[in-house]
């Protein structure tokens, strides 16, 4: 037997070991589920922010980029200090300066206050070395409050991330000049986000009477439970809308700020009429599952579907009857079956 007929023979005997195996099926089911009303939304960060450079100079170090993560208090950038040091240097030199003047003062008043005692001096001339001492102590505590200015426009010079999260954006590039107020990385912390709905002022009343909600998130078939919601206190008066802000747990992952979703409200209950979402079969604009009858033969049926009931099940309006079972794995089942006819 050549190669070719042995590997014909061996796909053969698959097929057949796969058509002889039963088809997984599951049943239409007939349950109570909530109602709900959905409105689109977007994720966004409850701490976002972009940090920027708060002194002159060339950009020496960028430790991190975009998608990096940085915990609460490291460095991510560097500029250079060398002049914010030197100014530091002559504010102190200056501190030193002035406390030598102050000592001398110091001493100058004590010496009137002597000579005064014994007669050799006025009262004016006592006056003016205690005014002379007052100015000298005046002046040591604006320069220390100058060197602690420059102390602190010194470590202006190192940024340091203002709680953990995740770089979302660098607008600089290493060499590149900073200035005051010149955004340097923008980051978000992954463990408090939120969505954001906007929806009519009718629909407020029900929202809160239920007050309970579900987050899809199409891009990665996510359904999360939200923690909290909160219906905030204004509406656009050109829309006659209300934003509605959902907070999602911290352990949610792979969602990141302008994600589209769609925000689920529970406003009553239903009985509804449900198939599994692996059952569906979408052929051009026909939307149909197989329904397998008594005898194991799966059917072609059209289906009319309704809303999302969770990540694995979806509502059918029309085409189906609880209790009938339609195949799980509609590939073998088309393989197996045969177009039935439509309703």
């Amino acid at each position: 037997m050549t190669r070719a007929a042995l590997l014909a023979a061996l796909a053969l005997a698959a097929c057949a070991a796969a058509a002889a195996e039963p088809l997984r099926t599951a049943p239409v089911e007939l349950r109570d589920m909530d109602l709900s009303y959905s409105a689109e939304a977007v994720v966004e960060a409850v701490r976002q922010s972009t940090v920027s450079a708060q002194i002159a100079g060339r950009i020496v170090e960028l430790r991190f980029d975009v998608g990096d993560y940085v915990k609460k208090g490291q460095v991510i950038a560097r500029i250079d200090e060398r002049a914010a040091t030197q100014a530091e240097a002559a504010s102190v030199a200056q501190v030193r300066e002035a406390q030598a003047a102050l000592a001398n003062a110091r001493a100058q008043y004590e010496r009137s206050k002597q000579l005064l005692a014994q007669k050799f001096i006025s009262q004016a001339a006592l006056d003016k070395s205690e005014s002379d001492y007052r100015a000298a102590q005046a002046r040591v505590s604006a320069l220390l409050a100058g060197a602690g200015v420059a102390a602190t426009e010194r470590s202006f010079a190192t940024i340091v991330a203002p709680y953990s999260g995740v770089v979302s954006a660098r607008y600089v590039e290493l060499g590149e000049m900073a200035a005051p107020g010149k955004p340097l990385m923008t980051g978000f912390d992954p463990s408090s986000l939120r969505v954001v709905a906007t929806v009519p002022q009718s629909e407020v009343a029900a929202i809160q009477a239920g007050a309970r909600a579900r987050v899809e998130v199409p891009s990665s078939g996510k359904w999360i439970d939200v923690r909290n919601i909160v219906i905030v206190p204004s509406a656009d008066p050109r829309t006659h809308t209300t934003r509605i802000r959902l907070e999602l747990p911290e352990d949610v992952r792979g969602v990141y700020p302008g994600v589209y979703a769609r925000a689920h409200f529970v406003t009553g209950s239903a009985l509804k009429l449900l198939v599994p979402r692996s059952a569906l079969v979408r052929r051009s604009e026909v939307t149909a599952v197989y329904v397998v009858d008594a005898k194991g033969e799966p059917r072609l049926r059209q289906v009319r579907l309704g809303e999302a009931a969770d990540e694995s099940s979806i509502e059918v309006l029309a085409g189906v009857r609880p209790g009938e079972r339609v195949a799980l794995d509609p590939v073998r089942a088309g393989m197996a079956g045969r177009p039935g006819p439509r309703p």
